[in-house]
């Protein structure tokens, strides 16, 4: 198939508009076959960008720039008609002063290369939740990632029409007079990458990095940025959560979402393997939701990608079994380090490595005794990744590919906390729940950041999604507190906030001072959420919301030392929830000036009160 061959008139007036300005070489429409994914893995070994793996059936290994390892939040723009419509925590550039920039770029940037079109599904093909796009890119590696983590290829046309999602990628790195990239990953300086949505039109131009979210378009751009702008615009919800898949020993099934911070948990608890007898999780999606209402009234989900873009350190067999498995074969590594015998090892990975290493910089430096690194000297980098089919995951749900999605009982929020917020508590209603969302918050540590004064204080990302909510994050409070007001308040999923993350540095009997152990212990408080949806009385009310009866938790084959903790994470930290108030009154909220929904002013203020009276 050619440019010529297509038939939407929309879609190929813009391709051919790209074509003019950036000025490939070849245009080539992706087909989504294994014969042109396998051609194109071959060329990037061939240019040297690209390791085949002995150990690993049909596996490679990528290594980018040092300059290109990871979405670059500071050139990532929301380029809305007005800067108030981004709001305070997204970077605004005029549309027309960022496109005139930004068509700088763009001409002759695909000089000596290959523009792919790559015709994409986001969900199920098919599915009334599902949306789709187009990706020009002049990279081999974006193809190859979209091919694992959309639908993608000559399958996708039939349902393309004018309302597709317009996606323009460049590494920006022409090849001139002849020039070869010479086995160095091809991308821009930092100043000049740009990774820019302009909500209005629904339409994502990203120039300068070849790597994860900032080029493969239908990630973070699509399915964030520009999902939630659209799903404000129809009334449905588009989200950073995992879907799982829960099953109680008599069989009964309930779906459960989740959002996370980074390094939460998120996609371990996506792939949990259960600690008590006769429970199930399954895999849905790990990463992101998008969830509309149902002809029954019920909020119905689906995955929209169809791959796993994980983080590779701290993947182990005890973290997240699962996902080891699921990499296993037909996976792309990336800025991991290679192993003499052609494997692939991260920090965190549950052993050492043996004899010498070629780490993510390419450098090769003998193994340590040990599988962990000296910050700043991993042999991965922090942000190494895996591309893994998401149907070769050992616990996919059967009906992960639902067209009509799969209907949602739970919503659980999180963050690492190692004080104050308790192991899990429950909303008393919608709008409460969307306040817990609002102060979804990870405590600052001394190994996640280099300035010391900021070590205690609470970073808050709301809801998960405040790198990646395509308008003002004011305005998405209120659009799900609108979304709750249309709907029928008894077929709404009940929402939870969950802390697996408290922390006794004295006390020498908790590993790693933590005083729950997490993993696959986090079914017992996913079996109560369970038993809350079924309207089980299990709970009691308190100053910050609904927590668990004494008893209620399942303990059994519990360690010893977690027993004893457990009655100080489910009890209410009430000194320590009047600095929590105090901090969201005082430097949360405020940021969000008259974009803040005076429903959740109404709660705080509520909460102070239950707090005072406590």
């Amino acid at each position: 198939m050619t440019v010529n061959d297509i038939k939407n008139a929309k879609i190929k007036a813009w391709i051919e508009e790209c074509v003019k300005m950036c000025e490939p070489d070849n245009v080539v429409v992706v087909d989504g076959s294994k014969k042109e994914y396998d051609e194109l893995m071959q060329k990037c070994v061939k240019a040297g960008l690209a390791t085949p793996l002995k150990a690993k059936e049909n596996c490679f290994l990528f290594r980018s720039l040092p300059s290109d390892v990871a979405r670059v939040e500071a050139r990532t723009f929301i380029s809305s008609v007005k800067e108030e419509d981004a709001g305070p925590t997204n970077h605004w550039i005029d549309p027309k002063e960022l496109k005139a920039t930004m068509k700088g770029l763009y001409t002759g940037c695909m000089h000596g290369r290959t523009m792919y079109v790559i015709p994409f599904c986001m969900g199920p093909l098919g599915s009334p939740i599902a949306k789709y796009g187009v990706e020009l890119t002049d990279s081999e590696y974006v193809v190859l990632n979209m091919d694992i983590m959309t639908r993608a290829g000559e399958k996708v046309w039939q349902y393309l029409d004018d309302g597709f999602v317009p996606c323009l990628h460049s590494v920006g790195k022409p090849l001139n007079n002849g020039e070869t990239d010479g086995g160095i990953w091809p991308c821009a300086d930092v100043e000049h990458k740009y990774i820019s949505q302009f909500p209005e039109e629904h339409l994502i131009w990203s120039y300068g990095s070849g790597y994860g979210g900032n080029a493969l378009l239908g990630k973070k751009c699509f399915a964030l940025r520009i999902a939630t702008v659209i799903a404000r615009e129809e009334g449905w919800l588009a989200e950073h959560m995992l879907i799982l898949k829960l099953t109680n020993p008599k069989g009964e099934v309930k779906y459960v979402t989740g959002a996370f911070p980074s390094a939460c948990g998120k996609t371990n608890l996506a792939m949990l393997i259960p600690t008590i007898p006769g429970w199930k999780v399954e895999t849905v999606g790990d990463d992101i939701a998008w969830m509309k209402f149902g002809k029954d009234g019920r909020l119905y989900a689906i995955n929209p990608e169809a791959g796993f873009f994980g983080v590779a350190p701290g993947t182990s067999a005890e973290s997240n079994k699962n996902a080891l498995i699921s990499a296993e074969k037909n996976t792309i590594y990336t800025n991991c380090a290679l192993t003499e015998d052609g494997d692939v090892w991260w920090e965190g990975i549950g052993y050492p490595a043996k004899g010498k290493l070629v780490d993510w910089k390419g450098q090769t430096r003998d193994a340590l005794p040990k599988d962990k690194s000296p910050k700043g000297e991993e042999f991965a980098h922090p942000n190494a990744r895996f591309t893994a089919p998401a149907k070769q995951c050992p616990c996919i749900a059967s009906d992960w590919e639902s067209p009509e999605g799969v209907p949602i009982s739970a919503i659980l929020f999180g963050g690492r906390r190692p004080s104050t917020v308790p192991l899990v508590h429950q909303a008393r209603s919608w709008n409460h729940g969307v306040f817990l969302g609002s102060i979804v918050g990870s405590e600052i540590t001394a190994a996640s950041t280099i300035n010391a004064a900021e070590v205690g204080k609470i970073r808050r990302d709301p809801f998960a999604i405040l790198p990646f909510c395509g308008y003002n994050m004011g305005d998405y409070f209120q659009h799900w507190i609108d979304v709750g007001a249309k709907a029928d308040q008894d077929k709404l999923p009940k929402i939870f906030y969950v802390n697996w993350f408290r922390k006794d540095e004295n006390n020498a009997d908790l590993p790693g001072g933590f005083m729950w152990p997490g993993y696959g212990d986090n079914s017992r408080v996913l079996a109560w959420i369970f038993d809350r949806c079924n309207g089980v009385d299990n709970a009691v009310d308190t100053p910050i919301g609904l927590m668990p009866k004494e008893g209620a938790l399942n303990t059994d084959g519990l360690c010893d030392c977690y027993k004893k903790t457990l009655p100080e994470i489910l009890k209410v930290d009430v000194e320590g929830w009047k600095k929590e108030v105090a901090d969201i009154r005082n430097n949360h909220y405020p940021k969000f000036g008259k974009h803040l929904p005076k429903e959740l002013t109404a709660i705080l203020d509520d909460l102070e009160s239950r707090l005072n009276k406590a």
